[in-house]
């Protein structure tokens, strides 16, 4: 089967190219505009296992031109932080160009070649709002749904289902990942090619850049080594808030379900995330590194930022349900590839931070 994954040259699609070329399944072409700090090292490392790495802009119709035909496009190519176009770095326009106008120009290649899309997608779909607002409880340095009080619909012990909440507010973010799902389906139902939305918790492993609104994990881990100031922000300053952990090698299983099956009646939208067992708030972060690596103050910072919120885990039921998919790697085993990485590259967090 030939396949063009999109951001190749990013943590996520240089991580499931290697798995695919460990398993020698598949012909597989990368697409990336190099923007990344740290992209030109996954470049090099993707040329030396063979694949064809291609230099083109997802946000360019053009570049698609002189692409060759494939069965399969695996999307996941996007600007990837909910503070894009608040943050002083990033202009409204232009995350919207990143990650709407360019699926649009992914989806107009797929109709093309009637190619099957599977477009990695995000959490952060979800109405902020509820999620703001979910009354918690602290056990174990971490928040929790308060058991005693009434959850918004959607929501479970398990976490966020796809049933919950997408009304806006989402952030700019989350409503061009929210707009490009539905134009990706639409696309699909309306042109007869597949389209799979898998819906990401927080991805993290080895190799991960090393920023905090890109991968926190990794960002956590490798400012711990390095003695980088770290910072609790909002909620009191106390690290409570908690995040779900997935490895993204663990989707692979998962992506080839989707690509080899002609079965109609499947949903094609659904959480894929590392779930509760996953889940671990900053102090929780604190408390592995501190015990591998030493002890080390977190600067409490008590004011919220404006889509913070303070649980955010997505049940993956319906994965299980429909496919038999699970994680594979456990979190502590996430963050001791991370860690290796990070001593094996001391100067990972200034090659893959954006000034």
């Amino acid at each position: 089967m030939r396949i063009l994954v999109t951001g190749a040259c990013g943590f996520v699609g240089s991580t499931l190219i290697r798995r695919w070329v460990d398993e020698g399944r598949h012909t597989l072409i990368g697409l990336d505009n190099f923007a990344r700090p740290g992209s030109e090292q996954n470049r090099a490392m993707l040329r030396a296992l063979g694949v064809t790495i291609r230099h083109g802009d997802i946000r360019l119709a053009s570049d698609f031109e002189t692409l060759p035909a494939v069965d399969v496009v695996v999307d996941t190519a996007a600007n990837p932080t909910v503070l894009a176009g608040v943050d002083g770095k990033t202009s409204g326009r232009q995350l919207v160009e990143h990650n709407l106008i360019g699926t649009v120009n992914v989806l107009e290649y797929c109709r093309l070649h009637q190619a099957a899309l599977v477009i990695l997608s995000t959490s952060r779909v979800y109405s902020i709002p509820p999620l703001a607002a979910l009354q918690v409880r602290v056990t174990n340095d971490a928040f929790e749904p308060d058991p005693v009080a009434s959850m918004p619909p959607g929501l479970t012990a398990l976490g966020v289902t796809e049933s919950f909440s997408s009304a806006p507010p989402v952030s700019l973010y989350g409503a061009t990942k929210l707009a490009a799902e539905q134009l990706a389906l639409e696309y699909g139902a309306t042109y007869d090619f597949p389209v799979w939305v898998n819906r990401c918790g927080v991805l993290a492993g080895a190799g991960q850049f090393g920023r905090a609104d890109q991968g926190i994990f990794a960002y956590w881990v490798n400012s711990w080594l390095r003695g980088r100031p770290l910072r609790y922000l909002g909620f009191g300053g106390q690290g409570h808030q908690v995040r779900d952990c997935l490895h993204p090698a663990d989707m692979l299983p998962l992506i080839e379900q989707q690509i080899a099956t002609t079965a109609g009646n499947l949903p094609r939208l659904i959480n894929v995330g590392g779930g509760v067992r996953s889940a671990r708030s900053l102090a929780q972060l604190s408390a592995w590194c501190r015990a591998r690596l030493g002890d080390r103050p977190v600067e409490p910072v008590a004011e919220v930022r404006q889509f913070d919120i303070p649980w955010m885990v997505l049940d993956a039921s319906a994965a299980r349900d429909t496919w038999g998919w699970r994680p594979a790697r456990t979190t502590e085993e996430i963050l001791e590839e991370i860690l290796e990485h990070a001593i094996g590259n001391p100067d990972w967090l200034d090659v893959s931070r954006q000034e």
